[in-house]
This record gives C-alpha cells, structure tokens and sequence, in this order.
C-alpha cells in the first residue's frame, strides 16, 4: 500500500520558498530542517511561486486551483492581488534586460536566464525578453565561449591595452604564437569582442611653401638612422587635459623611436627644451649627432643653440610652417593624446593625474609597444636586440 500524502501547512511552504531563494540552504538542508519528505514538492511549490500562484499553497490535499481560480472564498480584490503580483514579476524581469533589447545576443540571454531561473521559470523569463525557449535551450547546447584562438588574439589586444590594430595582432599572432591568419579574420574576431583599437582622429595639414630657414634642414624627411645616437628629433605639444594647460617637451631617438627624453612644464619657455636636451645628452655620445626640430622660439634662441653646441650637437631645422618634415615626433604627441587621453571617457583631470598618465605612457611606449618597423618589438627590446 502506498504511503499516505503529507500535508503542510502554508507557513511551512512559504519558509521553503525564502530559504530557497536566499541561496543559502541547499534542497536536502531545507528538508531536514522543516521536515519535508520530497524534494519534488519545494520545487513545486517553487513552480507556483515563480508563475506567481502563491494561492495554490493554500489548497488542501486533493483540491487543485489553477491561476486565477482560487477557493470559493476568495473575493474578487484578492483574485486582482495575484493577477497583479504576476505583472510584477514579469516587470521584475524586464528590469534586468539590457538596453532596448537589441544587445540579446544568445550570451547574454543564457547568462540572464541562468541567474534568474531559480526564482522563476524558463519560460516566464524567455516570454518576458521575447526569446522563444526552444531558441534558449537550442542557445544552450552550443558554446559561446571564446575559442583556444580568440583568447590568443584577446590576450595579444589586451598587453598593450587595446591600442594595436588587427595588422599588428595578425603579425604578433605569427611572432609569438606561429599561426598564421587572414588579417580580416583577425578584424571579425576583433569587431566580434569589441577589442578594436582606438582610432586616433586625423586632421588635414596645408603644406606651407619654401622658407628661410634659421639653419639648414639637414634631416630632409630622411628618418632612418643606422644606430643609435645619429639623428635626433624634438618638439612640444600642449596637455589641456588637466586643471590648467600643461606643455610637453620631447626628445626621440630615430634609429628606434625610442624617447630619450621628456618634460612637461607650465609654460614653453626655452628652459623647458633646456631641460630635455640636458636629460638626453646626460650619458650619451652626442658628437656630430645631428638635432632636428621646428622653427618654434625656443630652439632659434641663443641659449638652445649654444648648449647644442657645447655638446657638439649639428641643429637641423624644418621649413617654417611645414609639420611633415618633422612628421615622426609630431606623430608621436598625437598618438600619447589619441591613446592616453582622446579614447577615455572625457573628464576633468587633476595636473598630477595628468602627470602620472603622461609617466606610465612614457614606460609603455618605450618597452611595451610594438612597431611594424621594429619587428613587432618595443623600442628598448629592438635596440638591445641589435646590440
């Protein structure tokens, strides 16, 4: 003979119920601890909750109320109550849906149902997103999670903190982990996770004609060097990112880009350039080196030109409003704006975050970023290299 049905009173069911969505107990603890003979009746009982039937905890053995069709008893207004709840709950869920619905791609529908499907049910949540639940458990048998290569070409994207395109990915793919691959593969995996890298903004330039110039332009747009310490460039460029302006003076060795020096100022008188040509020659063969900058004030003054001479440093020039022919520093204050400051959220920053920014900028590009031109090696890695 069968064993005789348990009842339980509608306390008891209601306790089950918060003990299970607290999270906290598992089904066996929340049976031994409310003397509860079947784990098929907290799921039940769970069931009811989640399609907001609270009523039916209420029914006696044998006696069976579907939705909105509760005990004689029940007055009208309790009959709208539950209808009520029912819309609540759905609202609930609707909450947690991202956007207007069209970022529903199958991660992140799977990863809402998972984490609401013990409070309520699959087909609840897959009704209220608009996600038929045989498109959900179809979802579910696949895998989305990136592949043993996708996660090399996010880690690669991710070292320099997004700011390679998919050409470098492709060749550092190559370099480090021999795969080869089509570089627009690497763009639709790119574009796929939302790891492009940040695209600087480009401005349009008008050549100035010929010039006199202070000193003759001995660079004449040549910027390859065969070692170090043969062609130097410099300039300044202005930081309006902080509390006040702040005034970028920078020298970069030609043989591997590498910046040699820098300072940063609260104004572009010829101290500030003082100062970085100072830190740069500081331990550095400079004979016959060869200096190139614009026409700005600071380096056609006395004081700039005798100190390059002291050091036995030949000045170069470029023609009077003409920035491509020193294109390679004016390249690089571009990119420290377009890749510190311009893809950030726009904020008001403080002199000194300015400053730190600039800093960890600076380690960054000497000994992180890759180049094309350097093998897909940083500046400090390509010399050390060679030598």
């Amino acid at each position: 003979m069968g064993e005789k049905k348990r009842f339980y009173l509608e306390e008891i069911k209601l306790e089950a119920i918060e003990m299970k969505l607290s999270k906290k107990y598992t089904n066996k603890q929340i049976m031994d601890k409310l003397g509860i003979r079947n784990q098929s009746q907290i799921k039940t009982w769970m069931r009811w909750y989640r399609q907001g039937e609270e009523h039916r905890l209420a029914q006696p053995i044998g006696k069976q109320y579907s939705f909105g069709k509760g005990p004689e008893e029940q007055s009208e207004i309790e009959l709208l109550k539950r209808q009520v709840k029912h819309l609540e709950i759905k609202n609930d869920i609707l909450k947690k849906v991202p956007g207007d619905r069209k970022e529903l791609v199958p991660e992140v529908v799977i990863e809402l149902v998972e984490s609401l499907k013990e409070v309520y049910t699959v087909s609840m949540l897959c009704d209220c997103i608009g996600v038929p639940r045989s498109t959900y458990y179809r979802w579910i048998q696949k895998s989305w999670k990136p592949t043993e290569l996708e996660k090399q070409i996010i880690a690669i994207c991710k070292s320099p903190k997004y700011r390679v395109g998919h050409r470098m990915v492709k060749k550092l793919l190559k370099e480090e982990h021999h795969i080869s691959l089509n570089r627009l593969t690497v763009q639709k995996i790119m574009r796929k996770y939302n790891i492009q890298c940040r695209v600087k903004q480009k401005r349009k330039n008008k050549i100035a004609g010929e010039s006199k110039c202070i000193v003759p332009n001995l660079l004449e747009q040549n910027f390859k060097a065969d070692k170090p310490n043969q062609k130097w460039v410099t300039d300044i460029t202005y930081l309006n990112f902080g509390e006040s302006t702040l005034y970028l003076s920078t020298i970069m060795d030609l043989y591997n880009n590498e910046i040699l020096a820098y300072r940063i100022g609260q104004n572009q008188e010829v101290g500030l350039v003082l100062e970085t040509l100072k830190s740069a020659c500081n331990g550095r063969e400079t004979k016959r080196l060869i200096l190139h900058s614009d026409q700005g004030s600071q380096y056609t003054s006395y004081a700039f030109q005798g100190l390059a001479e002291e050091k036995g440093i030949i000045t170069s020039m470029s023609r009077k409003g003409n920035c491509f022919d020193n294109a390679v520093i004016e390249s690089f204050h571009s990119t420290i704006k377009s890749e510190e400051f311009y893809t950030h959220q726009k904020a008001r920053l403080t002199n000194s975050i300015v400053l730190e920014k600039v800093e960890s900028y600076m380690y960054y590009y000497n000994y992180i970023r890759p180049f094309l031109k350097l093998n897909c090696l940083s500046p400090v890695q390509f010399k050390a290299k060679a030598a």
